[in-house]
């Protein structure tokens, strides 16, 4: 086994996988290759995040854990932090409820709330006060109202909470009251840059030491020796399935074109299309897709050869960011570019960072 690399993630179950189990031989070919951290997402069809979860903390001795990203309006908030503190446990520390605000279309359909800046901040103090043991009685604030939130007056535990971020009061809330911050997904390096900078100050403004909040950045990671339709749908279609699903938000970040976005809409390809292009599209129709979608927002990833992806994660190192999530690919197909990373890779420099992903760095 390799010694960990903790400023290194990749997500477990990238894409549409066929079954749940394949997260076990993931997370165990991860720990021998020495990536740091597992970071996973929900989707409400075989990836509820409860149990991939247990299933990671189970199969694990190593690697950092964490929810990237629940929601918090899908489960009552004792359920949530029972989940936490269990993972806690399971995990001996390696573990770090992650949260975002999810999307809004979808919240509507499930008819949940659209999560406030508010809630969320509220939400997290709470997971803090009944991880160390508080009884509260009669809450009623941005969060919701319950009469009574309990887990065990015998806890006193630290579980670190991670946020994933995109617009500016996100990452604002993330500096002033989360541990640890996931950006997404293409953003620009000037965009990264931006982003770690309102971290740092709102941790500053709220009396933190903005070096325990860890950023974490999102590159989506598609080596050339991946074969052509798998490059594809990692590259074209996962951006294409961003800009469907929010697209506003995507191109107002990164100061982009609104005009190109709105030709990608209308495209007939696009606006005909029902599901995700991720994961429906063909060769052909993404193919198309590309067409639409300028080279250069498809840039702001880790392609071509190893070494290329290598240098592409340097450069996130380089910007400032903490540690680097491999997004888009499984640990097997991440080996090449893992392995041409640690023969480039200066040990001394990540010596600090604690093996949980939402830690802050040692003081060494």
């Amino acid at each position: 086994m390799n010694p960990s690399m903790n400023e290194i993630g990749f997500y477990g179950l990238a894409g549409a996988p066929e079954s749940p189990r394949d997260l076990i031989e993931e997370i165990r070919t991860a720990e021998n290759m020495g990536i740091g951290s597992c970071f996973l997402s929900e989707r409400f069809n075989i990836k509820e995040i409860a149990t991939l979860s247990g299933m990671a903390g189970a199969v694990s001795k190593n690697i950092g854990i964490v929810t990237a990203a629940t929601n918090q309006n899908t489960r009552h908030p004792i359920v949530t932090a029972a989940f936490a503190s269990t993972m806690h446990f399971l995990t001996q520390g390696r573990f770090s409820l992650g949260l975002g605000r999810g999307i809004k279309p979808v919240s509507r359909a499930l008819g949940l709330s659209n999560l406030t800046t508010a809630m969320m901040e509220d939400f997290a103090n709470l997971m803090r006060r009944l991880h160390h043991g508080e009884t509260i009685i009669g809450h009623n604030g941005p969060a919701g109202t319950w009469p009574v939130l309990h887990l065990d007056a015998g806890f006193n535990e630290t579980i670190p909470l991670t946020l994933m971020a995109f617009g500016p009061n996100s990452l604002e809330l993330a500096g002033r009251c989360y541990d640890a911050v996931v950006l997404h997904t293409f953003f620009t390096d000037e965009t990264t840059s931006r982003a770690i900078k309102t971290v740092k100050q709102a941790a500053e403004r709220a009396g933190r030491d903005p070096r325990d909040i860890r950023v974490w950045s999102c590159l989506a990671t598609v080596g050339d020796h991946l074969e052509y339709p798998v490059q594809l749908k990692k590259t074209v279609g996962r951006m294409g399935t961003y800009l469907q699903a929010y697209g506003d938000l995507m191109v107002k970040t990164n100061q982009w074109d609104k005009k190109i976005l709105e030709n990608f809409r209308n495209h007939a390809l696009v606006s005909n299309f029902r599901g995700s292009l991720d994961q429906k599209a063909t060769v052909s129709e993404l193919e198309q897709v590309a067409e639409l979608i300028p080279k250069a927002w498809l840039e702001n990833a880790a392609t071509g050869t190893p070494a290329n992806c290598v240098t592409a994660i340097q450069q996130q190192f380089e910007l400032g960011v903490d540690g680097v999530i491999l997004h888009g690919a499984s640990p097997s197909e991440l080996a090449p570019v893992i392995e041409a990373y640690r023969q480039k890779r200066n040990a001394a420099s990540f010596a600090h960072l604690p093996a949980n992903p939402a830690l802050p760095p040692l003081k060494l």
